[in-house]
């Protein structure tokens, strides 16, 4: 078989060894190598999906190859329905967010691209990696490109948000490797095997199939080294307080790829380890853990109306939003994993263009205060109108993207045994936040009389500016008046993981 997933994986890191060898003074040279390498990962990805069998639970595109036998540690590559509509969003945001900084990033351009392109690999990793040190190695990895975007081309207090991003994310890795090894050497011992394994898919079939069984004390304790990990990355309430600081003083790019893709990687591990690999204690925490995103839905929805910077506007909505991702993964049931899974992309793209919508203005104006403008409308119609899908779009107006993921998560939560009703009530009042605080944002920068000369003068997007907007726009329609085409091809790979769930946790009962 053609190896599609090391192709897509490998090739941003071997763009980023050629932009090595470009000059340095080069900057145009090293955008358009960057871009290029971009797009090609992208239409290479594309292969994914068109060759994907919906039918097939199991892992497609496999490659694995013996890497540290001593060690049971292997090269070991595959991609389900859970995984692979979060492979695409990576390869397609990347492009976007680089082209976003064309004009934006001045100082040491080439170093920028390369972080980037490397970035791009690591996050593609974590969500291919079947072996959980390989995932461990790329999940930290993701840490070193945004840490140096923050603190190299971010704004402000730049050099305190990527420390406060790196030792947050770094503490909960340290955990999660502490969960790895004592998983792994506890399923060695367990099933007599003369290897250590860190195989994910061996891990996970001996679970389902009853070789290897965890004492529940363990269980719950692996639980919660993993839980945090991803709960930190996430981020749930109440870890939350790096992202505010990382995305108010990230580049616009940083903003786009932290809030589209990189906090996916917590929720996809939380389906990938927790759900999977610890089921009777995800059954245990469920309740606890649903609380904890309700609060996030809530807490996120009120600081955020309560901010006048715009991306801190979007920042929080971020925790908000991922909060009811969380909900929907510990509903426990097909509907909700489900619409939590189509969330995560939901999210990547409509935030990942709020957020190009207020770099755009900060671009011409240099400040996200929304005090500062008003009646953009009249001056920059096409941006108007772009950004009001956008907002629309993130709101969760039915026939956009935003709409169809919510309501399965509500509708998973409410049938849930482990949450139910009151999860679901309470979340509601987040729905309805959401759309005072970005409606609220929308009125006072676009709409009534431009009351600044200076805003007055404003240029329209430009044709580069409004093709960006036009790619998101595309996939957010197209998600919200044909779902079933996103639904399908993870259907019967969440369906596997929710029915091995509710087998093991009837056995254990």
């Amino acid at each position: 078989m053609f190896p599609y997933l090391s192709l897509i994986l490998w090739l941003p890191a071997l763009g980023a060894l050629a932009l090595l060898a470009t000059p340095r003074e080069q900057h145009q040279t090293a955008r358009s190598i960057a871009l290029a390498v971009s797009l090609l990962t992208f239409v290479i990805s594309l292969a994914l999906p068109l060759r994907f069998n919906a039918a097939d639970p199991s892992m497609q595109f496999v490659e694995q190859v013996a890497w540290i036998p001593q060690w049971g540690i292997s090269y070991h590559l595959g991609l389900d329905g859970l995984s692979l509509w979060l492979v695409v969003l990576t390869t397609f945001l990347i492009p976007i967010a680089l082209f976003a900084t064309w004009n934006s990033i001045h100082a040491q351009v080439r170093y920028f691209q390369i972080l980037m392109l490397l970035l791009e690999t690591a996050m593609i990793g974590v969500f291919i990696a079947l072996d959980t040190i390989l995932f461990y190695l790329f999940w930290e990895f993701t840490l070193i490109p945004m840490a140096f975007m923050i603190g190299i081309w971010g704004s402000g207090n730049r050099i305190y948000a990527a420390r406060k991003f790196f030792l947050y994310t770094f503490a909960g890795s340290v955990l999660m490797l502490m969960g790895i090894i004592g998983l792994s050497f506890l399923h060695r011992d367990a099933t007599g095997a003369e290897l250590t394994s860190f195989s994910l898919t061996q891990i996970m079939g001996d679970i389902r199939t009853g070789a290897f069984a965890l004492e529940f004390g363990m269980e719950q304790l692996l639980f919660g080294l993993f839980f945090i990990a991803f709960a930190i990355k996430v981020p749930m309430w109440p870890f939350h307080t790096w992202l505010p600081d990382a995305h108010v003083q990230a580049p616009t790019a940083g903003s786009v790829i932290l809030a589209g893709v990189l906090l996916k990687l917590g929720t996809y591990g939380l389906i990938r380890f927790n759900l999977s690999l610890f089921p009777n204690a995800s059954e245990w925490a469920a309740p606890a853990i649903g609380i904890l995103a309700v609060i996030g839905i809530i807490y996120g929805a009120w600081i955020a109306f309560a901010q006048t910077d715009m991306k801190k506007l979007v920042a929080y909505s971020s925790v908000s939003h991922m909060g009811f991702i969380v909900l929907g993964i510990f509903a426990l049931n097909e509907i909700g994993i489900t619409g939590a899974v189509l969330q995560m992309v939901n999210h990547g793209l409509s935030t990942g263009a709020l957020f190009l919508i207020v770099g755009y203005i900060y671009e011409r104006r240099h400040t996200r205060e929304m005090s500062e403008f008003g009646g953009l409308w009249t001056v920059m119609p096409i941006y108007g109108g772009l950004a009001l899908v956008m907002v629309l779009s993130s709101v969760g107006l039915p026939g956009l993207n935003g709409f169809i993921g919510e309501f399965a998560i509500m509708q998973g939560a409410f049938i849930s045994p482990a949450l139910g009703w009151g999860y679901v009530a309470v979340s509601v009042i987040g729905v309805v936040l959401a759309a005072v605080y970005l409606l609220r944002m929308y009125r006072e920068t676009f709409m009534g009389e431009v009351n600044k000369p200076e805003n007055a003068e404003l240029k329209d997007l430009s044709g580069g500016e409004i093709g960006m907007m036009v790619a998101l726009l595309v996939p957010i329609v197209v998600i919200g008046l044909f779902p079933t085409l996103f639904f399908a091809p993870m259907q019967a790979s969440i369906s596997e993981v929710a029915q091995a769930f509710r087998s093991v946790v009837a056995e254990g009962q």
